[in-house]
């Protein structure tokens, strides 16, 4: 079959023609190239299917292709946890559950990191592809991986030999120390495996491979869920087998990623020759994923906080806690799901200018967050007192775990605003705004109220605390990014 020519002109915003040549013969990849004889290399191709999808596909094909697999990544990270949590749960020691919570501030921080590179680097990728910069798309990928192979090993290198004062910091007490400890010693010795499954998973949803990202992890919870028990309890490893399994599962699904790397995601790095230290490269990565990245590692600080806080009434309310808010996570990471979902469709069309489009997705994915934020937390109501059981059956956990979950579901349906504000000031490389929103729900709202609520209420002050801080964040997110957009929309109208 003979060449097929298209010629697109777009004189009015470059003043320029592009031609793009479409080979029959080779799958329908595609090579760019201007009337100055600029090439782009074979290996540099995107899917034509996904970028169209992101500029004009319906709606409900972006949910499907974009949030719903965004949303079981998001739910296969709560099921990871909550998998150790459970299984320790079935030991009947509430000493070993506190002891997963409070070691879980120190994994928050390592995915924060992750965030780091993996957020900021997928934003980096968008914003690039709808630009057609896809030497850029390498770099910026290359760079994104060696980096969590190197914070990895610096987490490694710090974690182990400051084990001791790390437990106290983390409000560990002679009866949960060295279950915390055990705990992680383990996480810190896979903590480059760790980084990378945050990383690369991350990457790939830039153009549109959300199924393949969720692959990999769906792959990575159901190791983790059969050797938990496994390991847990047959072997009675207790924590350390819960770390082990944990660790085990996020190097399946970091062999899976490399396979795609090499398979399928060719206009994606991991080359050392790729790898770039300039500031064009590292200035954008680390800029977009700072706001994320800074609220995860800022609620590790602020979970730190809780925990001592809560340690001042017994590992039974740690526990409690511990427990509801796994279940909370459910609602939570759903919505966040959704949200980060659409972000690649967010930072494409921002990019290429397609405002109309940018505000239709901005519109349905505020809607749909919202309401299954509120949906969610129905079911938890109804359902908290088997939910609760099915974890730790013990009556003074149950009894203060209804009302932390209670606590936790009441914000449902603010979530989704706050999420969306959120990952259109990150999409749309608005990274100072993006990270002031990030850290009003994680820090500079939440810590004082901690506080001030445990001060005035005690036990029930701390565990609503969280609430509070939602709906003021949220509020304040929605009037910020309205002004900004507004904004936008005006420049756009003056252009």
């Amino acid at each position: 079959m003979s060449d097929l020519w298209k010629y697109l002109s777009d004189e009015k915003k470059t003043g320029k023609k592009e031609i793009y040549k479409i080979e029959a013969e080779t799958d329908s990849s595609v090579k760019r190239t201007s009337p100055g004889g600029r090439k782009m290399a074979k290996e540099k191709k995107v899917s034509n299917t996904n970028e169209e999808m992101l500029r004009s596909g319906p709606f409900r094909t972006l949910v499907g292709r974009l949030c719903v697999p965004a949303v079981l990544i998001m739910l296969v990270m709560v099921l990871y946890h909550m998998a150790d949590v459970f299984f320790i749960g079935q030991t009947g020691d509430p000493n070993k559950v506190a002891a997963v919570t409070l070691a879980s501030p120190m994994f928050s921080i390592l995915s924060g990191l992750g965030v780091l590179l993996g957020n900021g680097g997928c934003t980096a990728i968008s914003l690039a592809l709808g630009k057609g910069e896809y030497g850029r798309i390498r770099k910026i990928s290359a760079f994104s991986v060696w980096g969590a192979i190197a914070i990895g090993l610096v987490f490694l290198g710090v974690v182990l030999p400051l084990m001791n004062p790390i437990c106290s910091l983390l409000g560990a007490n002679e009866e949960t120390r060295g279950f915390t400890a055990e705990y992680l010693r383990v996480i810190a010795i896979g903590a480059p495996v760790i980084m990378l499954t945050n990383v690369v998973p991350a990457l790939i949803r830039a153009d549109g491979s959300t199924t393949d990202s969720m692959i990999g992890n769906m792959l990575g919870t159901v190791l983790n869920i059969a050797l938990d028990p496994l390991l847990i309890s047959v072997l009675g490893m207790g924590v350390s087998g819960a770390a082990i399994a944990t660790v085990a599962a996020n190097a399946v699904s970091l062999c899976y990623y490399i396979y795609f790397l090499r398979t399928k995601g060719k206009i994606y790095s991991a080359s050392p020759k790729d790898l770039s230290l300039k500031k064009d490269v590292i200035r954008p990565v680390i800029s977009l994923g700072l706001p994320m990245s800074c609220a995860t590692v800022l609620g590790s600080v602020s979970g730190t906080i809780v925990n001592n806080l809560m340690m001042q009434y017994g590992s039974v309310a740690v526990a409690g806690q511990s427990v509801a808010s796994r279940i909370g996570q459910l609602i939570s990471m759903t919505v966040m799901g959704i949200c980060m979902g659409m972000q690649p469709a967010i930072s494409f069309n921002y990019s290429s200018k397609n405002h109309k489009r940018l505000t239709e997705i901005l519109a349905k994915t505020t809607g749909l967050a919202v309401i299954a934020g509120t949906v969610l937390s129905l079911l938890c109501l109804l359902f908290r007192d088997p939910l609760l059981n099915a974890f730790l059956d013990n009556p003074e956990v149950l009894e203060i775990g209804r009302v932390c979950l209670l606590a936790s579901i009441v914000i449902g349906p603010f979530l989704g605003f706050y999420q969306i504000c959120t990952t259109y000031l990150q999409a749309s490389g608005k990274s100072k705004q993006a990270i002031l929103v990030s850290l009003l729900e994680k820090g500079i709202v939440y810590i004082p109220v901690l506080f001030l609520m445990s001060w005035l209420f005690g036990m029930y002050g701390i565990i609503f605390a969280a609430t509070v801080t939602t709906v003021i964040s949220a509020v304040a997110a929605l009037w910020f990014c309205y002004k900004d957009y507004r904004k936008e929309l005006k420049q756009v109208k003056e252009w």
